[in-house]
């Protein structure tokens, strides 16, 4: 039996603990609760995306100008970030990212198991190290053990939400 929280206000919680006021990301259903309650805190700046490596530049430019960061996205936004993903590792920039996995649990949209199965692998070939959150109570220790280690050793981190945790996405005919 899983014990239910409110994970995306948990998550909020961490990232104010840790200074992070600005969060960055590429619009996603996955993320969306925690997007909207980033909006809601007049402490953090919310910069919308039109791709993820975007993102990438954006916070490692922020934590030169003495801010800290989250980049949201989804597991198929990794694969755009492959050669940004450079930038923090070569020049020891804390980066931190929250990533909405799919390609997993009773996933129904083919194309996205390959970059859901390959998304760990692409994080530990550029040196992000991963951390994975399957249950909702966990959420907050798992954010805030990556974020720790982001932003005291200045390396990457990526927290992964599992698809079990977050539900399958749901289309609904319009």
């Amino acid at each position: 039996m899983s014990i239910s929280c409110d994970w995306p206000q948990a998550i909020i919680g961490v990232l104010l603990s840790q200074n992070v006021d600005l969060v960055a990301h590429v619009p996603d259903a996955g993320h969306a609760a925690l997007i909207r309650l980033a909006e809601g805190h007049d402490q953090i700046d919310v910069v919308t995306l039109t791709s993820e490596e975007e993102g990438v530049g954006l916070l490692c430019g922020a934590w030169a100008g003495g801010r800290n960061g989250v980049l949201l996205m989804q597991s198929s936004g990794v694969g755009n970030c492959i050669n940004a993903l450079a930038l923090p590792e070569i020049c020891r920039i804390p980066f931190l990212t929250i990533v909405s996995m799919r390609g997993e649990w009773e996933e129904f949209v083919p194309w996205q198991i390959p970059m859901g199965l390959a998304t760990p692998k692409v994080f530990e070939a550029m040196h992000v190290e991963v951390f994975r959150a399957t249950e909702e109570q966990h959420v907050a220790e798992t954010v805030d053990a990556a974020g720790d280690f982001a932003f005291t050793t200045r390396r990457s981190a990526a927290v992964l939400l599992s698809q079990q945790m977050l539900g399958a996405k749901q289309f609904k005919e319009g």
